[in-house]
């Protein structure tokens, strides 16, 4: 096992993770509650990472973050390195890859909110920030939950995005799912064998656990209701 790509894979789909929730949740609550006639625009702006190859989008970013575009010099004289072909190009292209699988279990889950609930909030008083952060989050927990687990998945087996911003840098850029791709090509299944058992295994745990987070909550849910009924 490359623990290094191992190592990677993990710190790249963590941070990415916690960016999605950080991004997707105001914009998600704005999708919801919003009056806008941006909305068709931005909601298909957000889900547009589905149907769109990712070595399409991989590839735009590459030559947008590049040295040839006014934006990609920009942030090399910023930074004092390319994103293109970095770690943290790979963050970048991770967060708009991943995006409508953080944005669209949260907005399924506030949409799902009674709405009598939200009007009660603003006839008490309660802003936008303040809606989200007392109603829409703590009731849709489930949903961010989901939210987070899909993202954190996503980001450990995606690969276009990856192999086009990123290229197969040792320790730079080489996730699980290059390593993958490097072993097969070589003609090495057993090491290929062992590389995909590894995304195999942390994609049923994380699935395994949004399940069975679920099923508990249900049963919780079950077991205060009776004992209300008893009372």
């Amino acid at each position: 096992m490359d623990w290094q790509a191992l190592t990677l894979t993990l710190r790249l789909a963590s941070l990415t993770t916690a960016l999605l929730l950080l991004i997707a949740i105001p914009l998600a609550a704005w999708l919801v509650l919003g009056r806008s006639r941006l909305l068709p625009l931005v909601q298909a702006l957000t889900a547009l990472p589905l149907v769109l190859p990712p070595t399409v989008l991989g590839f735009f970013l590459l030559v947008l973050l590049g040295p040839r575009t006014a934006i990609g010099r920009a942030i090399t004289a910023l930074l004092g390195h390319p994103l293109a072909f970095s770690f943290s190009g790979l963050v970048v292209g991770s967060v708009l890859y991943s995006l409508p699988f953080a944005v669209q279990p949260l907005v399924a889950g506030f949409a799902s909110i009674d709405s009598s609930l939200l009007d009660a909030a603003r006839l008490l008083g309660a802003g936008p920030a303040r809606l989200v952060r007392t109603l829409l989050v703590p009731l849709a927990r489930r949903s961010l939950l989901a939210a987070a687990v899909l993202s954190f998945l996503h980001t450990v087996g995606e690969f276009g995005v990856v192999l086009m911003l990123g290229g197969d840098i040792p320790g730079a850029t080489r996730t699980l799912s290059i390593l993958l791709y490097n072993q097969v090509e070589n003609f090495d299944y057993p090491a290929a064998t062992r590389t995909a058992a590894v995304l195999l295994t942390l994609s049923l745990a994380a699935l395994v656990a949004i399940y069975a987070a679920g099923q508990a909550r249900d049963a919780g849910q079950v077991l205060r209701g009776r004992g209300g009924t008893r009372a």
